[in-house]
């Protein structure tokens, strides 16, 4: 008896209904915030140059950061909200370099070797206790950056200071009147654009003038480029192994603790000099406080970008940083002019930074669960 004969177009039709919906699926937070900008920029009014100038900036000041995220979800240690330790070891590189009055470009130099060292040691410490919490390594992470700031605040507010045995600042303008502990706001005038201005480039564009930071994007392809490399090297080919399956490294002969703990120390390190990055390009330091969104903000930007708790790439850090500041920028402005409240975008901004994290977690349970259906199916020949 002669089998029937299948309908080949009504299989293609399937496949390709099937890589339609897993391609949503996987973009579906990129896209979401795509359409959420189509509708937000048009009521916000901002003009075409004001948005190409500002999402320019704010590439230029966040990119470093959230690519120093990509290197322990390379090594299967998730989303490191433990970056905060590399910013607070950078923030402290800065208040030497404004005691000691260093600017420019030598000024953030030193600032980054300042903040080197004490990186890597907190950077030890986060991988240290993140091999002990396998499989939980992000929420550890984030309470291990709560414990680490409680010290990171003794530190700057009782053994910083002019009088006794404190260490030494100089500079009574970044002293408390009671003559230790440093004050709320620190002035980086000495460093201010310092590496932004360094290679400037501005350029007429009829109605409206761009000015690109270009020694800040110089710095950041040199960083892409040290990520492409290092993920060729055997480092690089051993935490991608310890990302894929664990036990199965750990039998090949890779030393598994030891590499997230490098990964660890690397990301942390990373972290520290895209906040002297950022710091520099804002002009003022919070203290206290610049310190703690930066982790928020960062894997904010990356799950929007499109990127998962187990995948990243370079190409999901510009994108999720132009999306994640997109709405930034236009949503205040698109609250006043829908309700005439401009509370409305700064509660968006909340619920945006807080949320996605949230709903991208959600989904990556989500699509991991589809993709074993998948494959299940794919292997049932269906």
């Amino acid at each position: 008896m002669t089998p029937p004969v299948k309908n080949d177009s009504a299989v293609h039709k399937f496949t390709g209904t099937e890589n339609v919906k897993h391609f949503l699926i996987s973009n579906s937070v990129p896209i979401i915030f795509i359409a959420l900008s189509a509708i937000a920029i048009p009521i916000s009014g901002f003009s075409a140059g004001y948005l190409i100038q500002e999402m320019l900036t704010r590439l230029a000041r966040n990119s470093f950061l959230v690519l120093s995220l990509l290197i322990p979800i390379m090594a299967g240690m998730g989303l490191n909200f433990g970056m905060v330790l590399g910013a607070m070891a950078g923030q402290i590189g800065l208040i030497f370099v404004t005691d000691w009055a260093v600017v420019g470009i030598p000024g953030m130099v030193l600032a980054a070797l300042i903040s080197m060292p004490i990186a890597a040691f907190l950077g030890f410490i986060c991988g240290s206790v993140l091999n002990k919490a396998k499989g939980r390594e992000m929420v550890t992470s984030y309470i291990l950056g709560f414990f680490i700031n409680g010290i990171y605040q003794f530190v700057v507010l009782y053994t910083m200071g002019i009088r006794g045995l404190h260490i030494p600042i100089t500079n009574p303008q970044l002293v408390l009147s009671r003559g230790f502990g440093i004050r709320n706001a620190i002035n980086l005038t000495g460093i201010r654009r310092a590496l932004d201005n360094a290679l400037p480039l501005t350029h007429n564009f009829g109605h409206f003038t761009i000015s690109i930071p270009l020694g800040t994007y110089v710095t950041i392809a040199a960083f892409c480029f040290f990520i492409v490399w290092f993920r060729r090297t055997k480092l690089g080919q051993d935490m991608r192994a310890i990302g894929q399956d664990m036990a199965v490294a750990g039998s090949a002969g890779i030393a598994v603790e030891r590499t997230r703990v490098i990964a660890i120390v690397i990301s942390t390190v990373l972290a520290a000099f895209g906040q002297i990055i950022f710091l520099q390009n804002i002009g003022t330091m919070n203290t206290y406080n610049s310190h703690e969104q930066t982790g928020m903000f960062s894997i904010a930007a990356l799950l929007i970008g499109g990127a998962t708790v187990s995948r990243a790439s370079i190409t999901n850090v510009f994108v999720g940083v132009t999306l994640f500041h997109m709405m930034f920028v236009v949503s205040p402005t698109a609250g006043k002019e829908l309700i005439g409240q401009a509370q409305l975008g700064e509660y968006f901004r909340v619920f945006v930074s807080y949320g996605i994290i949230a709903v991208a977690l959600v989904l990556h349970a989500w699509k991991r669960l589809q993709e074993r259906e998948r494959a299940r199916r794919g292997l049932r020949g269906e």
